[in-house]
Formats: C-alpha cells, structure tokens, sequence
C-alpha cells in the first residue's frame, strides 16, 4: 500500500508554478511586502529575477542537500539584508528579515499550490494534505521565522489566513508593482507571448476582492476560458511523466550548484 504523500512528492511539479502570479500578488498586497519589494525590485528590467529566486530558494529547501540548503539561505539573506526602511512618520518600515512577513510569503506559496494542485489533480487525502502542509513551513524556518509562527495545522491556517486576506490592500505602490510584473514591457517577445495565459490564471486564482483591486476585468466570457484551459490541463498534465513535470527541481538545483 502506498504510505503517505509528502511535500517532497508533490512540491516540484511544474504546474504548480501557474499560480506563481497569484502568490505574488498576495504577497505585495501586504503593505510591508508591497512598499519592499517596489522599492528594491525591478520587473521592467530583470522580470525573471524574483521567479528565479523564490524557485531556486524552494527546490533547494525541499530537495537539495544540506550544502544547498545553507548556500541558497546565504543568497537569501545577502538579497534581503538592503531591503529594510525604518518607522517614520508616514510609514511603518519594513524588514525582509521581519519574520512576521516570512511567514505571509511562505503562506501565500503553500495556499496557491495546494489551490493549483487540487485544481489539476483534484483533493489529497486528510493524510497526505497535512503532511504537505507540514512540509511547507520549512519555506519559512530555513530563514528567521521561529517554527512555532507557522500555524499548528490546516484548520487553523484556514482560519488565520482568510483573516490575512481580510485586511490586505492593494496599495498604488502594489498595483504597480502588479503592473509591471504583468506587462513586462521590456521583456523578450518570447517572454511576453505567454502572459495573456499568466494574466488570465492570477485572475483566476484571485480571491475577487483582491481581484478587482488589482483591475482585473473578470466576466462570465473570461470564467469560461479559465475552465475550458483548466479542463485541457486536467486531462493532459497528468499523463506527463513525472520526470517531466518535476523538470525544474533538476533545472535550478544545477542553477544553484554552478
């Protein structure tokens, strides 16, 4: 009998990477998280760089070694330690070490690919869902969050994180932010040819406050695109061998190790 299915299992396959745009947009529509990473990143110039990042950074965590695992939490925190304002008059700062917004960062990833993997897979066992969720802390240990920030289990994630999404706000600086990461002007053809799928899959996944605060235009047309695209990738992906689909652990795992 096959025994429990853990992050490990599950955590590699490319498709969970469609909700990329979702987590994002979750994450800057935090107020600390947006005023960050608009001041300190730069999508019109390097949009891959925070892709490259989080993926690189999460396939180390949960499929590299110990010597992976240390070199990647090196670069993170090199990255991070010139992302910090202080509290001023107009502004309560941030800190990327801030282990608080570790925690929101490592959330808004467990929460779209648990959505996106049940979307294309259909729903893990009680079992096997709360052992991934067990596994996805480590997105946020590996750095400054104590453990004990992650919540004890699913339920209550559950309950603490759609309080989360209650009091985020897609502030000017987000929605730009947004924008930018969304139109990649000055991105390659190549590149940019494929956001109108990306641009239609964040909508999608968006809880429709968030949605409509980004300035997505969400119609009954644009919901049945969603599904016909969404019943094409039910059918096909999972026939994909799993070498395949779990391509880019091996991709950025080499990355790494350069």
């Amino acid at each position: 009998m096959a025994g429990v299915r853990t992050l490990q299992d599950i955590g590699g396959d490319a498709v969970l990477v469609a909700g990329g745009g979702r987590a994002i947009l979750l994450q800057i529509a935090n107020p600390a998280v947006g005023a960050g990473v608009a001041a300190h990143s730069d999508f019109t110039s390097r949009p891959l760089d925070r892709l490259h990042g989080t993926l690189g950074f999460c396939y180390a965590q949960v499929y590299g070694t110990d010597a992976d695992r240390k070199a990647i939490a090196r670069r993170v925190n090199a990255a991070h330690a010139p992302v910090t304002k202080p509290p001023n008059a107009h502004s309560a700062g941030y800190s990327a070490f801030d282990p608080t917004l570790q925690l929101w960062v490592a959330a808004t990833l467990y929460d779209t690919a648990a959505q996106v993997h049940e979307l294309v897979f259909g729903p893990l066992s009680k079992k096997d869902a709360d052992e991934v969720y067990s596994g996805y802390a480590v997105l946020g240990t590996a750095l400054q969050m104590p453990a004990d920030l992650w919540p004890e289990d699913r339920a209550a994630f559950r309950s603490w994180f759609d309080a989360e999404l209650d009091n985020l706000e897609v502030s000017p600086e987000a929605l730009s932010v947004s924008r930018q990461l969304l139109t990649l002007a000055g991105a390659p053809l190549w590149l940019r040819a494929g956001l109108p799928a990306v641009r239609l899959v964040t909508a999608a996944l968006l809880p429709p406050r968030l949605r409509e605060a980004f300035g997505f235009r969400w119609t009954p047309r644009q919901q049945r695109r969603f599904d016909r695209m969404l019943g094409v990738v039910r059918v096909v992906w999972p026939a994909v061998p799993r070498s395949i689909r779990h391509f880019p652990v091996r991709y950025y795992l080499r990355r790494l190790r350069r």
